[in-house]
């Protein structure tokens, strides 16, 4: 099979006759083979009852239900566990990712031979209150990730090679920094291509003042996992070490002091639990302990973690 196009959606029922008819005519125009799979994320407008009329008239529609709402990053996960197509495609279902991009996103897979080619919404229809804090991010992403060509991480339309989506995991709301996920993953050949972004036709959007809040946690997250997750003692440790030495020598500089002003015979000195410096060093002591502490916990859940030794094979022969 040649392509999958995943997309999940809530609450999407009035786009998604027009979104299948449309995917439907460009992968004929192009004699691709192909299946489209719609994760219904817990709809409550009659989204699936449509999905199971469009499969009726369209026997390439796959739909997944799921019971609630669990969110982007689920729906995506259990697509991509779906797919069987050699290049995979995701979309959103608000009409707003055009179609039409599909040919050549699948030709960049398959011709230029990327990991991962991510839209690109270069003219957005979107307030300003939402593209200003995505431009941040963005920015944030680039300089953290070290993927310098991306200028939108969190894009819908995205293409990705099947053995890409086939050893990543999304999880929580982590779709925004699938591209992260990849590269942690050892798939570094990442592009990116211009999409055209199109008004909402039906609805309203689904996403809120918190997830830029959300973003930044997730950020932090998907960072630290990707570069300490099997070695957190690299970093609790290299902190509470540094701590802890800053901790002992204002100690130490504290009772040299103190020795040498009774040497000198110097009149009303204040004693070492007199001066803040002391407190300060007393808790850059404590905090080094705990870090270490912290580290060696975090050590031993990644020993006996069930993928510790779990590493991507691209190839044996």
């Amino acid at each position: 099979m040649d392509i999958s196009v995943v997309v999940p959606l809530y609450d999407e029922v009035e786009s998604l006759p027009e979104l299948t008819s449309w995917i439907s005519r460009v992968m004929d125009e192009n004699k691709f083979t192909y299946e489209i799979v719609l994760v219904d994320d817990g709809s409550s407008d009659g989204s699936w009852e449509m999905i199971k009329k469009l499969k009726k008239n369209n026997p390439f529609i796959k739909g997944i239900k799921f019971r609630r709402n669990y969110g982007k990053s689920a729906a995506l996960n259990t697509g991509f566990e779906a797919v069987q197509g050699d290049v995979v495609i995701t979309m959103d279902a608000d009409l707003q990712d055009s179609p039409d991009e599909i040919p050549e996103l699948y030709r960049r897979i398959t011709e230029e031979q990327y990991d991962l080619v991510s839209g690109w919404k270069a003219k957005r229809h979107d307030p300003l209150s939402k593209t200003i804090p995505t431009k941040v991010y963005n920015a944030a992403t680039r300089r953290m990730s070290g993927i310098k060509n991306l200028h939108d991480f969190n894009c819908g339309l995205k293409a990705y090679r099947k053995a890409v989506v086939k050893n990543i995991e999304v999880y929580g709301e982590m779709h925004r920094y699938i591209p992260v996920i990849a590269k942690w993953a050892g798939f570094v050949k990442i592009g990116e291509q211009v999409v055209e972004h199109r008004p909402r036709k039906y609805g309203k959007t689904k996403f809120g003042m918190s997830r830029f809040i959300n973003g930044l946690l997730d950020l932090m997250s998907i960072f630290f996992v990707g570069k300490f997750g099997k070695r957190p003692m690299h970093f609790f440790g290299t902190m509470g070490t540094l701590s802890f030495l800053a901790g002992t020598i204002i100690t130490i500089w504290l009772i040299v002091d103190k020795l040498e002003a009774i040497a000198k015979h110097v009149p009303h000195y204040r004693d070492i639990t007199q001066q803040p410096l002391f407190y300060i060093a007393l808790v850059l002591v404590i905090i080094g302990s705990q870090l270490f502490l912290t580290g060696f916990v975090a050590e031993l859940v990644s020993r006996t973690s069930h993928d510790r030794n779990r590493y991507q094979v691209e190839e044996v022969i």
